[in-house]
């Protein structure tokens, strides 16, 4: 008998083709996964048992009829708790946003609901999207699925877990400085961190818009590429399998191999083995610019955030997690003209980091240089706390800076990933090039 909670999201959508598996039993099994499972309040906010149940029903209906709107027509799909749902709450783990119920679904939402796939419930998150550690005391924190008293990264936390622990085929996270990244590695996900301005924002609710991206957290590469379609409402991807044979793949040192803790150091050494072993160009590269670039992430992130929910926040402080307070709040004394010149600079950095890279199929890093830390020690450890966040969020932040899309492979060692990074806008090839690299990986 067919696990169908063990297949990926495209096999699901393969035996609804076929007739093996319909939508509704998909669906019921998954509900029913849900609410049997212990820790599911940690990794659900909201369960859409009705809108999932009757979606799955129009997608029943168009399988028997020959109609399938895309490859992912009648599999579910998890939501972020910031990814608007029409008449449920959509709080993005934060008090301040509590019995928050917008009118009309998130955009990407729509385009996916119009391609077929079934919304199972809305995920925990860190409070507005700002913590890379997934540590959220005021609402809950997600588990990571190797170690339930540690976290499960952020801030799609629940995003990864509603994956890794088989509450959900696949998952919409966001993306601002690693957020897809971070629990994609710590749960052995893919994720994918989208280029800015590639897939919309309205109806999510922001956090540095310029930053922020919509991405996914997935059992595959293939599963992640199907998501990207129909987050975008379009046909999938070429998905031909490749070969890394004659690639040209780029070890960026600079800041990024850094302090890396044993395990991470570990698994990435093995994974570039792997990649030359596949007949993938391996070089190593400094990129002063891309350790000139972190000087601007505070007033760039943090002036952002502050000025997104800086009236909000003050209204009612009392009602976030203290750590959280400080971090928005570091963004409320920057000066304008200094925010500008920040930007400013930025581009040249990004462009710089562009031509340095253009002769790259993908620049190549540890995912993390880290691995999930304990909860509890979280909580009444203050520099172990800083140290840990600081640490989580140190190479995915690389990509947003750089403006480039990303993509994160587990490595076969618990919590350990290699991310691919390539120019932005060019989210098919990097896709193309994770299925070859996902196949040396095993």
């Amino acid at each position: 008998m067919t696990d169908i909670l063990q297949l990926t999201a495209t096999e699901l959508g393969e035996a609804i083709d076929k007739g093996d598996l319909g939508p509704v039993e998909i669906t019921k099994t998954y509900l029913d996964a849900i609410t049997a499972h212990p820790l599911s309040p940690r990794i659900y906010s909201e369960l859409t048992q009705d809108r999932a149940l009757a979606e799955a029903k129009d997608a029943e209906e168009r399988a028997r009829l020959g109609l399938r709107r895309s490859p992912l027509d009648g599999v579910p799909i998890s939501w972020k708790d910031l990814y608007d749902t029409a008449g449920i709450k959509t709080e993005a783990g934060s008090l301040l946003l509590k019995n928050r119920v917008p009118s009309k679904d998130a955009l990407v939402l729509k385009h996916a609901t119009a391609m077929g796939t079934v919304c199972l419930g809305k995920t925990h998150m860190s409070e507005l999207a700002f913590s890379g550690l997934g540590l959220n005391p005021k609402t809950a924190t997600s588990p990571c699925v190797h170690d339930t008293d540690a976290v499960s990264g952020g801030s799609s936390s629940g995003a990864a877990a509603s994956v890794a622990f088989g509450l959900a085929p696949i998952a919409i996270g966001s993306d601002t400085g690693g957020s897809v990244r971070i629990p994609s590695v710590w749960n052995d996900l893919v994720g994918l961190k989208t280029t800015s301005g590639r897939l919309s924002l309205t109806g999510v609710v922001p956090l540095c818009a310029r930053f922020d991206t919509v991405g996914p957290l997935a059992k595959s590469v293939t599963d992640a590429a199907h998501v990207l379609a129909v987050l975008e409402g379009r046909k999938a991807i070429d998905l031909t399998p490749p070969t890394l044979k004659g690639r040209r793949l780029a070890i960026l040192k600079t800041v990024a191999m850094q302090d890396l803790r044993n395990a991470p150091q570990s698994a990435f050494e093995t994974a570039v083995a792997k990649f030359t072993e596949a007949g993938a160009e391996i070089v190593e590269i400094e990129i002063p610019e891309v350790e000139q670039s972190f000087a601007h992430a505070a007033i760039l992130f943090a002036a952002e955030a502050y000025g997104t929910w800086g009236a909000e926040i003050e209204a009612n402080p009392d009602m976030m997690f203290e750590p959280i307070l400080e971090r928005f709040r570091g963004g409320a004394d920057f000066k304008a003209a200094d925010y500008v010149a920040a930007w400013q600079d930025l581009e040249r950095l990004r462009k710089a980091y562009l031509s340095k890279t253009a002769g790259f199929d993908a620049v190549i890093l540890p995912t993390a240089p880290s691995t999930p830390p304990n909860i509890e020690r979280l909580l009444n450890d203050d520099d172990y706390y800083i140290t840990e966040n600081l640490m989580a969020l140190r190479n995915t932040r690389i990509g947003n800076l750089m403006g480039v899309c990303a993509l994160t492979l587990p490595t076969g060692i618990p919590s350990c990933g290699v991310m691919l990074m390539g120019h932005p806008m060019q989210e098919e090839r990097l896709l193309r090039l994770g299925l070859a690299a996902e196949a040396a990986l095993g």
